[in-house]
């Protein structure tokens, strides 16, 4: 089959990510790996407003073990709202504000009830940031990242010190710098205008590749459309950026971008 793919936001729609994935054939009938040789790349946010975050977890868990048993790859990157869920997690009696903040932000109390060790654990050796076909992949529109490091090897590992640690501060901290958007967009979210392109540019050039895929912000917000009318990924800042995010909880029906070769 061959080809690199990438989803964005999940968000619990666990049912809805079977059907997008069926139809792009990467996995069967039977919801196992059909991709073959392929890469499949997911961005973020797979808990919290929908129903369901913690089959969607299971379920990327088991697909990259099928996937690399077939010859090909399936990643993930995380997301603010694993962040916001390891904190309430495993943070909740140092500080119950982890705990509320979560629920703010759309936690599903059932994933909560659900979450195991085995799980936690997978969340907290996730990347922040990855290099596929000279792409840069981060699940934020946002230049937070350079405050963790100057290198991608660099930045993963310091955000994963956090996942593992107990500094209050620090947890606090990178849920706040998560919480970032718009970032390379050509206005903000109070219509001031901003240096997008610059700022793209600039994250391209400390991390290298040639464009930033990302999700985090829905298409449909960035754009000012319908979630139901979005129904490809956004190309834009002189096609330096890609927002995959296709608003599957605000009720769109998501897609699977292919990168051009």
């Amino acid at each position: 089959m061959g080809g690199t793919y990438v989803i964005g936001d999940i968000h619990g729609y666990y049912t809805q990510l079977l059907t997008l994935l069926r139809d792009a054939q990467l996995i069967d009938d039977d919801d196992a790996w059909a991709g073959g040789d392929a890469t499949l790349c997911f961005i973020g946010d797979y808990f919290d407003r929908g129903p369901d975050g913690v089959s969607v977890v299971e379920l990327i868990m088991r697909l990259q073990a099928e996937a690399q048993a077939a010859g090909g790859a399936v990643h993930a990157l995380l997301g603010n709202h694993e962040v916001f869920l390891l904190a309430a997690y495993r943070l909740r009696e140092q500080r119950d504000n982890f705990y509320w903040d979560w629920l703010t932000y759309g936690g599903q109390q059932r994933d909560m009830e659900r979450l195991t060790e085995t799980h936690v654990q997978w969340l907290q050796q996730l990347p922040v940031m990855l290099h596929i076909n000279n792409r840069l992949l981060i699940h934020a529109d946002a230049l937070f990242y350079v405050e963790y490091g100057s290198t991608v090897n660099q930045v993963n590992e310091n955000i994963s010190k956090i996942l593992h640690g107990n500094d209050l501060r620090a947890w606090a901290r990178l849920s706040d710098a998560f919480t970032e958007r718009f970032t390379f967009h050509k206005r903000s979210i109070i219509g001031v205008n901003t240096r997008g392109i610059e700022r793209a540019r600039s994250l391209l050039l400390t991390f290298s590749g040639k464009q930033i895929i990302h999700g985090h912000t829905p298409i449909a917000v960035m754009t000012g459309k319908s979630p139901q009318s979005v129904t490809e990924a956004l190309v834009y800042a002189k096609g330096l950026c890609v927002d995959v995010d296709g608003g599957l909880y605000q009720g769109g029906g998501g897609f699977v971008y292919e990168l051009p070769r």
